[in-house]
C-alpha cells in the first residue's frame, strides 16, 4: 500500500504554510516524460526534496494509506491542502488503485485537496473514470501535460482540468533568488494575457511562479474545476534542460 508523508504547515514559499504531502516513487507512472525510467528530469529529482522523497520512498519517513487517509479526514473544514509534491496518485506506475483514491476521495470531503498526475488517461480508460469521479466528488486531479499540443489532447477528453510544462522562455529571468527582469518587462514579453495553446486554449502562468506574494495558499486556481484555464508551468530547476526538450515540442503557437 502507498506509503505517503504529510507536513501540516509547510515551509515552502511557492505553496504556503498549508498541508502539503509527498508519495513514494514507486507512484510514479512511466508516461511521465521525467521518471527515472525516462532519463529523469523531474524537479523533485535533486535537492532537499529529493532527501525527503527518498526517506518517504524508503519507508523511513510517513504512514501508510489507512492512517494518511485518516489525518486528511481530520484537517479542518474547507482545509486546502496540496498532494504530492513528489510522487503521483496510489497505484503501481500503470494503473491508478481505485480502492485507495476511493478512501482518499471521502477523506477529502468538505475539504480542499488537489492534486496533479501523470497517469494516462488517454488510452487507459479505468484511470480515466478514476479520475473524472475524484473530480466529481471534490478532490481535485489536475491532469498533466508535456507541452501545449498535449495539453490540448488532454483538455479534448473533458475528463478534468489540465495543467501543462511550458518553455523556460516562459519563466521570468531571475538570477537565485533575485528578480532581473521587472514584472511589466516580463509580463509584456511573453504577452502574458495572450497565451493559448495551438488550438486556442486559455494558459495561465501559474502565480506563484514569477510573483513573490503568490502562493498555493493565497492563489488557490489549481483547485478550481470549472471555466478555469490551463495552468503552465515554466520549465525550472536542475533538470530545466531535461523540461525543456519536452515543453517545446508542443511551443508554436
Amino acid at each position: 500500500m502507498t506509503r505517503t508523508h504529510i507536513t501540516l504547515k509547510s515551509g515552502n514559499a511557492k505553496t504556503g504554510p498549508i498541508p502539503v504531502t509527498t508519495s513514494e516513487a514507486s507512484t510514479c507512472p512511466a508516461t511521465c516524460p521525467f521518471n527515472t525510467v525516462n532519463e529523469g528530469g523531474c524537479y523533485a529529482g535533486s535537492g532537499p526534496l529529493k532527501l525527503h522523497w527518498d526517506k518517504v520512498s524508503r519507508g523511513e519517513r510517513g504512514t501508510n494509506w489507512g492512517e494518511f487517509c485518516s489525518t486528511i479526514e481530520g484537517l479542518p473544514e474547507g482545509q486546502l491542502w496540496r498532494h504530492n509534491q513528489a510522487g503521483d496518485l496510489p497505484g503501481d506506475g500503470d494503473q491508478i488503485d481505485r480502492d485507495a483514491m476511493a478512501d482518499l476521495v471521502t477523506a477529502n470531503l468538505g475539504r480542499k485537496g488537489f492534486t496533479y498526475s501523470h497517469y494516462d488517461v488517454e488510452r487507459n480508460a479505468d484511470n480515466r473514470a478514476i479520475v473524472f469521479e475524484a473530480n466529481r466528488w471534490g478532490f481535485t486531479v489536475n491532469i498533466s501535460g508535456n507541452n501545449l499540443s498535449h495539453a490540448d489532447e488532454l483538455a479534448a477528453l473533458d475528463v478534468a482540468p489540465v495543467v501543462t510544462v511550458m518553455p523556460s522562455d516562459y519563466q521570468r529571468q531571475h538570477k537565485g533568488k533575485i528578480w532581473i527582469e521587472d514584472l511589466a518587462a516580463y509580463k509584456a514579453r511573453i504577452n502574458i494575457s495572450r497565451i493559448t495553446t495551438p488550438e486556442g486554449r486559455k494558459v495561465t502562468v501559474c502565480p506563484a511562479t514569477y510573483l513573490d506574494d503568490v502562493s498555493c495558499a493565497t492563489c488557490g486556481l489549481c483547485q478550481k474545476q470549472k471555466g478555469r484555464a490551463i495552468v503552465g508551468f515554466p520549465a525550472h530547476g536542475t533538470s530545466k534542460r531535461k523540461a525543456d526538450l519536452t515543453a517545446t515540442a508542443g511551443a508554436d503557437q
